[in-house]
């Protein structure tokens, strides 16, 4: 059998990509106001990298997933975690056919393309492990067997704080799956009118029509993965990354999973900006999202106060000089 060799077509600089543009339209067509949290977003799917939410409740979480799912042409599957939600729930069961004589496997909502797991910190660990573990293997193993999980693939999890009452904190180990971590915010004064008038999460939702296809996703994933990214921006990423491991403020630094999740994600976000190079922006802008919920900080420091991961990160951020 004759081998073909997979070629994936070069970035070329220059304007962003039409479907970029279009699905961005889109998005923001419902989801006012964040332009930055839905380019991260975007980040996470062209970086084949999955995405948590999290924010207080009522500030959009779950429209801002359901508008990109929306947006793109292929299976979308919505997963409403609650403490009774068991694994086979997401994974799948197998059922006896007794015409057949034989179990027949139904598949689960987690074998769709984009996957809104909604509010994940309300379902045990349990289920919790089930659905990070599909995450993190691309595949589904149930009853002795092994399914692949079709591409693209992306889970967009949504989680309130977990000092919310009824919630399970997802630990460091779990929340290294997710490429990047957002944090929403409330609206500015004029976003918050323009959302009091057009309601977009009941009235706009609905009028939302796919914009890019599967197909169209995979190939943008490919185009990332040839990103140049210099040697000198490869330093920075390690200094970086070891900078958090020995930081005094910090207990567990940025593993190379994180530091992986890093280069993924600023290669997104060059082909996002239009360019076939990453450069230390990049990195700058996201070090926070990629990097905040992968580091634990010591619980105080010689001052007595807890610092949070962003405001360590920034720490860093400073004390590294940046390539030119």
């Amino acid at each position: 059998m004759l081998k073909t060799e997979t070629r994936h077509p070069r970035v070329e600089a220059g304007e962003t990509d039409h479907r970029i543009r279009r699905l961005r339209e889109n998005v923001e067509s419902v989801f006012f106001g964040k332009k930055t949290t839905v380019s991260h977003l975007l980040i996470g799917l062209i970086g084949r990298g999955h995405v948590l939410i999290e924010d207080v409740p009522g500030v959009g979480k779950t429209v801002l997933a359901r508008v990109l799912a929306r947006s793109i042409d292929c299976s979308f599957a919505r997963i409403q975690l609650t403490p009774d939600l068991l694994p086979s729930d997401i994974l799948g069961v197998s059922i006896y056919n007794e015409g057949l004589g034989r179990f027949d496997f139904k598949r689960g909502p987690i074998f769709a393309h984009v996957v809104m797991a909604d509010e994940i910190n309300r379902t045990t660990p349990r289920t919790q492990s089930a659905l990070l573990e599909a995450m993190n293997e691309y595949q589904v193993s149930v009853d002795g067997q092994t399914m692949p999980l079709d591409p693209p693939f992306i889970v967009i999890a949504t989680q309130n704080p977990f000092e919310f009452e009824g919630t399970y904190f997802l630990p460091e180990s779990q929340l290294d799956r997710f490429m990047l971590r957002l944090r929403i915010g409330y609206p500015s004064r004029e976003d918050e009118r323009r959302i009091l008038r057009e309601e977009p999460g009941q009235k706009l939702l609905e009028e939302v029509r796919p914009v890019m296809s599967g197909a169209d996703v995979l190939e943008l994933q490919q185009r990332a993965e040839t990103v140049r990214v210099d040697d000198a921006l490869l330093d920075y990423v390690q200094d970086i990354v070891n900078a958090t491991r020995h930081h005094p403020g910090i207990e567990i630094g940025i593993s190379p999973r994180g530091a992986v999740a890093m280069m993924r994600a600023v290669r997104a976000a060059a082909l996002l900006d239009g360019r076939d190079y990453a450069i230390p922006d990049d990195v700058k802008e996201l070090v926070r999202p990629v990097c905040a919920h992968r580091i634990m900080a010591k619980s105080y420091l010689h001052d007595g106060q807890k610092m949070t991961g962003e405001q360590l990160l920034d720490e860093v951020l400073n004390q590294i000089p940046a390539p030119s």
